[in-house]
């Protein structure tokens, strides 16, 4: 397997891959409008992408809100699912909010589907499930010690 880099996103060409990534998951696969996807809030983000070699093919971002971190637009490209590669990616930003002594929780809102790989990350289901795009969620949280 190549090698797996993650960054934080600083350049716009980094940025366009972001948004190319979102757009194929969420907009192509998922049906989610292209208004609700690209929400006007990624410029209050740190942006995240993995690299395979020279290739991105995932990317998540976070929204800082008073003491919590809200991890957002978690996407893999279909042909990299199961390959731990969501997991890498959630290891880096997980480690990368908890530098930031100010942070006391991390919060997401699941697709269903999804929920046992977030738990075993730690995150914890709290509240009923929700539609957001159409899609059920729920919320998850984990708290920083």
């Amino acid at each position: 397997m190549s090698e797996i880099k993650i960054i934080k996103v600083t350049s716009e060409e980094d940025m366009n891959h972001c948004f190319h990534i979102r757009t194929t998951v969420f907009v192509e696969e998922q049906n989610v409008p292209m208004d609700e996807e690209i929400d006007g809030l990624d410029g209050q983000a740190d942006h995240f992408l993995l690299y395979l070699g020279q290739s991105p093919i995932a990317t998540a971002r976070v929204r800082y809100l008073n003491d919590m971190a809200k991890i957002e637009r978690v996407a893999v490209l279909k042909g990299n699912r199961g390959h731990k590669i969501g997991q890498q990616l959630m290891g880096f930003i997980m480690a990368d909010i908890k530098k930031n002594p100010q942070l006391k929780r991390m919060k997401l809102g699941a697709q269903v589907p999804v929920i046992a790989f977030y738990e075993k990350l730690g995150f914890i289901c709290c509240g009923d499930i929700f539609l957001d795009a159409g899609i059920q969620h729920r919320w998850m949280s984990l708290d920083i010690n």
